[in-house]
């Protein structure tokens, strides 16, 4: 195994991690926005105010990006066990 298959096989593990992990951040993060606008609005300053709001969005982002996430993931396992399968050549 050659240091640049190595590094490929990281990066492409990286960039599987953010793809999957991108839906669901990004629907908390523009929850805890809203509710940020809100508060500063309504002059409300409970912290635990932003964590149901967040919980249900991204259980909301995870049913919507769900068939996706599985769809993707499988592909990249595939891609590693075909991977695995050259290397021992």
């Amino acid at each position: 195994m050659t240091p640049e298959l190595v590094v490929q096989l990281a990066r492409r593990s990286f960039e599987t991690t953010l793809m999957l992990a991108a839906p669901l951040l990004i629907a908390s993060l523009v929850i805890g926005l809203i509710i940020s606008i809100f508060q500063a609005v309504t002059s409300i300053n409970e912290a635990t105010l932003a964590f149901a709001p967040k919980i249900v969005a991204v259980m909301i982002a995870m049913i919507i990006f769900f068939p996706w996430m599985m769809s993707y993931m499988s592909d990249f396992t595939r891609e590693i066990y075909s991977f695995i399968a050259t290397m021992r050549r």
